[in-house]
């Protein structure tokens, strides 16, 4: 009796495919049950620091004031992912202003004096929270925040989503 038959069974029983699907799923399963990999999440990796986060919004020029106090609480939503609370550290007002090329070529920045200009405002907020510091950088609510990270603030009566983080600083 020949050890593999002319339709590829091992012993007249066993096909050779059979076994080398068994012998893949036993491997994919020692590897998922015996080498999980790293466990956790990346939120539980690091230790965790006050953070500052700086993002420029663009508000409503009448009310910015009644939005944005300083030291209450607003949610930040970050890539669609809500964090939850953070603290408004402080909100303040950038002058709207225009270049204005001078008769000699020189460039003076003055006020800009157009009606529209007065519609809104720009704020610069700077948001305070405790975020996990890892070797890849901070990560507030499983997300790592970095400069550029897109980011959404939303409260009682506002909601300003494509926000973009301007500044991000680790303190102590």
């Amino acid at each position: 009796m020949a050890i593999v038959d002319s339709q590829g069974r091992l012993f007249g029983k066993v096909s050779l495919l059979d076994i080398a699907a068994g012998v893949v799923i036993l491997a994919a399963l020692l590897a998922i049950f015996v080498f999980p990999g790293a466990s956790g999440s990346l939120a539980q990796a690091g230790t965790p620091k006050p953070v500052e986060v700086d993002v420029l919004v663009r508000v409503p020029a009448e009310n910015w004031r009644d939005l944005f106090k300083e030291g209450e609480k607003t949610k930040l939503i970050i890539r669609n992912q809500p964090f939850g609370e953070i603290t408004i550290k402080s909100a303040r007002e950038l002058p709207t202003t225009l270049a204005v090329p001078q008769p000699d070529g020189n460039v003076k920045i003055m006020p800009d004096p157009r009606p529209e200009a007065n519609l809104s405002k720009n704020l610069y907020l700077t948001l305070a929270g405790t975020a996990q510091i890892t070797k890849d950088g901070p990560i507030l609510g499983n997300n790592k925040v970095k400069v550029g990270t897109p980011i959404e603030l939303e409260g009682f009566g506002y909601n300003f989503p494509n926000l973009v983080v301007l500044d991000l600083r680790i303190q102590g």
